[in-house]
């Protein structure tokens, strides 16, 4: 899944893409580089991140998601957001899935995807991007978030949301210690046991950065190393901005493995 922030104050690439047509350009070459999902988003989540009302969430994205399918891209586009409002309109201009941070926290969501028929992913979070970095803690994080998550799930299959499409993400970063974060991807398998499949998105977190000591830009060798554990403890989709870099350590680790079989495919979301 590559990463399109259309924001001006994104952690990592805030303001870069705010253009539309610079948006869709990098896209198309997330595309190019091996990317199999467009994550287009219009409201940074970032610790500290303001609020954005649904108009402008949706000035921001529309034209982006329009413009990758007018350019010809047949990639599945998700919408990156936390307002029904704005997921119906994004499935409408062509998107397929749903990445919904706040996991149902619009009442509305769950019936804008069944409707739909879109796929959705529920990720964990304590707090809101405001306060979710004050002093975050856990008597045991994996099975909080495990816990969390399940109840998610069961929220959007009871308002309708088919099960299948349902896909799992535990927050990496969203509240969490830099311990946190590295026990969540150690035990994903814990979470696999939900019986749905897990986003990771580690890209370029500020836990990386504290533990390598690099500046936001410059923390690819420690995404690399924390999407291909990730992947091997069980994520079955990668949330990245650097996708060539991350296809080729995929790449290269199924080599060493000899089996594609570590790694669940992830079409399903997009079927």
């Amino acid at each position: 899944m590559g990463i399109v922030n259309v924001t001006p104050d994104s952690f990592s690439d805030g303001g870069e893409f705010l253009d539309p047509e610079r948006a869709v350009e990098h896209g198309l070459q997330l595309a190019a580089d091996g990317a199999d999902v467009l994550d287009i988003g219009g409201e940074s989540t970032r610790p500290g991140a303001a609020e954005v009302s649904a108009e402008e969430e949706l000035r921001r994205v529309i034209p982006v998601i329009e413009g990758l399918i007018a350019a010809g891209c047949t990639k599945a586009i998700s919408i990156d957001t936390s307002k029904a409002a704005v997921a119906e309109r994004a499935l409408a201009a062509g998107a397929v899935i749903v990445n919904d941070v706040t996991a149902l926290g619009d009442a509305g969501m769950a019936g804008v995807c069944a409707r739909g028929s879109s796929s959705l992913i529920l990720m964990h979070m304590k707090g809101t991007p405001r306060t979710m970095q004050e002093d975050p803690t856990y008597d045991d994080v994996v099975a909080e978030v495990r816990e969390f998550l399940a109840a998610a799930l069961e929220r959007a299959v009871d308002d309708g949301v088919d099960e299948d499409r349902i896909w799992l993400d535990p927050g990496i970063g969203f509240g969490k210690t830099v311990e946190h974060n590295l026990e969540l991807i150690d035990r994903l398998g814990e979470l696999r046991s939900l019986g749905r499949p897990i986003v990771l998105g580690a890209s370029r977190k500020r836990f990386i950065g504290t533990l390598t000591g690099r500046e936001v830009g410059d923390r690819v060798g420690g995404t690399l190393a924390a999407n291909v554990i990730g992947v091997a403890r069980g994520a079955a989709m990668l949330r990245v901005h650097d996708v060539r870099e991350a296809r080729e350590a995929l790449d290269v680790a199924e080599a060493i493995l000899g089996t594609r079989e570590w790694r669940e495919p992830w079409t399903a979301v997009a079927s």
